[in-house]
């Protein structure tokens, strides 16, 4: 098998596992509270990603970090998976699973906000537009689903969903600063810190395990939401020599997703959810791939004198 199928592959086993984590999420949420949840699902990511670093014979890159890498990891175990996943997992408890899943997956725009901030750098006009496409997408999913769907959606669950895009774009822009260092290696201390924090406060916060159905729920959990698909993703860029084709294979996942959600959960998928979705991403697409070539076509024609 060539490199290229071989890369198209990986990608599609990352897609297709984050294609039932919001499925996953509901159904974990059935037996065990979110904490609870989280603890079973991180520690199942901690011990994959260990044998994945075992596996590939990674475990001496450790030796070569420096306390200051060790204490950034420290640092960024707290984001996630403690915080993130805590309010992630906590709108997905307060809302039906079409709802939260596609405000969660406004992250991209998030990030264009955050990192205008951090670099002090302006946003072109230009991407204004695809950031107004896909915050009405969010606009129609928080007002158009709960009365499609014959439901009251609590406004303390949108809080959280967008909550929670604020804190993965947050933790994209932190986890930067680890960019040098292996993948799987990053991934793996970071899923350590955050188990050890977790562990550390079921001493304080009740938690009952007890339930089978739900320990393997949250092993799933831990399994294609935090671990498998990121390692496959990861293979898949290595592979590839086509990156944005790997990239752009992402955005099928949260359109799989609503299939999922409505053959497993039930959930008579809203039209409104449909479209909101297909906004959202359709925003992100724009100022990924098309922004920065409309704006290189409008600078050209300016210098021309066209404009």
């Amino acid at each position: 098998m060539n490199k290229k199928n071989r890369s198209l592959i990986f990608v599609l086993i990352a897609v297709l596992s984050w294609s039932t984590v919001a499925t996953s999420f509901k159904i974990a949420l059935r037996y065990f509270s979110h904490f609870e949840m989280l603890v079973v699902a991180a520690l199942t990511a901690f011990l994959i990603l260990a044998l994945v670093t075992t596996v590939q014979r990674k475990w001496s890159y450790l030796s070569q970090l420096s306390k200051k890498q060790w204490g950034r990891y420290a640092l960024i175990g707290l984001l996630n998976p403690v915080i993130y996943y805590l309010v992630l997992f906590k709108a997905y408890d307060l809302l039906p699973a079409q709802i939260a899943q596609p405000i969660n997956y406004f992250w991209p725009i998030v990030l264009l906000v955050l990192l205008a901030v951090v670099t002090r750098r302006a946003i072109p006009l230009i991407k204004y537009f695809g950031m107004a496409v896909s915050l009405a997408g969010v606009a129609v999913i928080s007002s158009g689903s709960g009365s499609v769907l014959g439901t009251s959606v609590p406004v303390a669950g949108l809080l959280l969903a967008l909550l929670s895009a604020f804190l993965w774009a947050f933790f994209w822009i932190v986890n930067q600063a680890n960019k040098e260092i292996d993948g799987t290696v990053s991934l793996m201390l970071i899923f350590f810190f955050g188990s050890v924090y977790l562990l550390s406060a079921a001493f304080f916060v009740p938690v009952n395990l007890h339930s089978l159905p739900g320990v393997l729920a949250g092993m799933y959990v831990g399994a294609f939401e935090m671990a498998v698909p990121f390692v496959f993703f990861g293979m898949a860029l290595k592979e590839t020599d086509n990156p944005v084709l790997i990239n752009q294979l992402c955005y099928l996942s949260p359109f799989l997703s609503l299939f999922i959600i409505q053959f497993v959960l039930r959930e008579n998928i809203s039209l409104t959810t449909f479209v909101g979705l297909l906004l959202i991403v359709a925003g992100i697409i724009f100022n990924e791939y098309l922004a920065g070539h409309i704006q290189s076509k409008i600078t050209s024609r300016r210098k021309k004198g066209i404009m």
